[in-house]
């Protein structure tokens, strides 16, 4: 065994490991209201400093091929992609290239972090989560008070009806990380803290126009409880559930319009969601010319107005830019998040990880870009979080080499 070897396999890398995710998870609250666009500069930052850390198990075979698929191929599309960067360091495949290693060692740092620290790690996200939703009640009721204050204080004010949006996006990162932190409340004897997170997502969603994180919460509690009671079972069918919508979205969508259910769907919805169902046609649209290799990566943004920036719809977004290629990668990729979620018998970690998972695919599937920075390294975020969560509900460490044992389960789960 080398000296870098037997210094990454050893009790001080596993330390340091323990305090850089201290550092992030003590950033996470506050970014989360005023800055989550910085989420993507602190995982990467994690993954810098941790690098060492970085391995691939056996278990890990599936996701880690389904993303280098997903990387190769992205770069590669943007051989006849219409849209061109405007430098190669703002090439979203440049990004994802470096996402894919740096998020990776982050999500490898909690396996190797010292458990008495990871306990720490969870402790401070618990508190970090609490306060984020003290501040999301609070702007709920005011309009977004306190961030314009902020934004006055540092001579940058903004509008209300721009604060009350930007506000709101602590809403959707709050119910994705509500999972793992709920369970760290629970685990650490502060379950009236899950509650007030979800009492924050509800009001939130309510007081500042966000409807699809109350939609999160109820899907995610659901699927959560689902896994609790049919540790088996359940995560198949969610896996299962998973690769019909990036396989099959497509085709739903076309055979709606073509019994004309998807019109008079739309003329009973709000006006956003008539809006994301225009966007989701007109993609429908372009998928069917170039169902095999799609139109390249970033290609979405190129077919306003039918579309703006992105089709509001994680399946479709693939679907378009990448073809049936890259919609059968991320398929790979979350059937395999909820393979591993399996276990032989009830566990909380492994309900708190498919409150994470389900909770942002749905905002994947009616919300955000695929390729945005922060909202990629936010989907990073969950896994950490939702591996840290795992560690402590287990209260056994995962690191090589430990002489604790570790509970029997159906896989190496991902979320441990």
């Amino acid at each position: 065994m080398t000296a870098a070897s037997a210094f990454v396999g050893g009790p001080a890398f596993a330390r340091w490991c323990g305090w850089v995710l201290i550092f992030a998870a003590a950033l996470v609250g506050p970014l989360g209201w005023l800055g989550p666009l910085a989420f993507a500069v602190l995982l990467s930052l994690v993954g810098l400093l941790t690098l060492p850390a970085l391995e691939v198990r056996e278990a890990d075979r599936p996701a880690v091929l389904a993303i280098l698929v997903l990387v190769i191929w992205s770069a590669g599309s943007t051989l006849w992609s219409p849209y061109e960067p405007e430098a190669l360091w703002s090439s979203n495949a440049v990004k994802l290239t470096c996402q894919a290693v740096l998020y990776w060692a982050a999500y490898c740092a909690v396996r190797r972090a010292d458990p008495l620290d990871l306990r720490r790690v969870m402790t401070v996200l618990m508190w970090g989560m609490s306060g984020l939703s003290v501040v999301i009640i609070i702007e709920a009721v005011t309009g977004a008070i306190l961030y314009q204050a902020v934004r006055e204080a540092i001579g940058d004010p903004i509008r209300p009806d721009l604060a009350v949006r930007n506000v709101a996006q602590g809403v959707f990162v709050l119910a994705v990380l509500w999972g793992p932190a709920a369970l760290a409340a629970v685990r650490l004897g502060w379950w009236q803290l899950a509650v007030l997170m979800a009492a924050a997502i509800a009001a939130g969603a309510l007081g500042l126009a966000a409807d699809a994180p109350l939609i999160a919460l109820a899907a995610a509690s659901a699927a959560g409880a689902a896994v609790y009671r049919w540790p088996i079972l359940a995560p198949r069918i969610l896996g299962a559930g998973a690769a019909v919508f990036f396989l099959a979205t497509p085709l739903i969508i076309w055979v709606m319009r073509a019994q004309g259910a998807y019109g008079a769907l739309q003329e009973q919805v709000s006006l956003s969601w008539s809006m994301r169902m225009d966007y989701w046609s007109y993609a429908v649209d372009w998928i069917s010319d170039k169902p095999l290799r799609g139109w390249g990566l970033d290609a979405s943004r190129m077919f306003g107005p039918g579309i703006k920036l992105h089709p509001h719809d994680a399946a479709l977004q693939i679907w378009l830019e990448l073809g049936v290629i890259g919609a059968a990668a991320a398929t790979v990729l979350w059937v395999t998040i909820f393979h591993r979620l399996e276990r032989r018998a009830a566990d909380l970690g492994a309900a708190a990880g498919t409150a994470a998972a389900v909770s942002y695919l749905t905002f994947a599937a009616v919300s955000f870009g695929v390729w945005q920075e922060w909202w990629l390294a936010l989907g990073a975020l969950a896994v950490v979080s939702a591996a840290g969560a795992q560690r402590l509900a287990l209260g056994t460490p995962a690191a090589k080499g430990s002489s604790r044992a570790r509970r029997a389960s159906t896989s190496d789960p991902i979320s441990e």
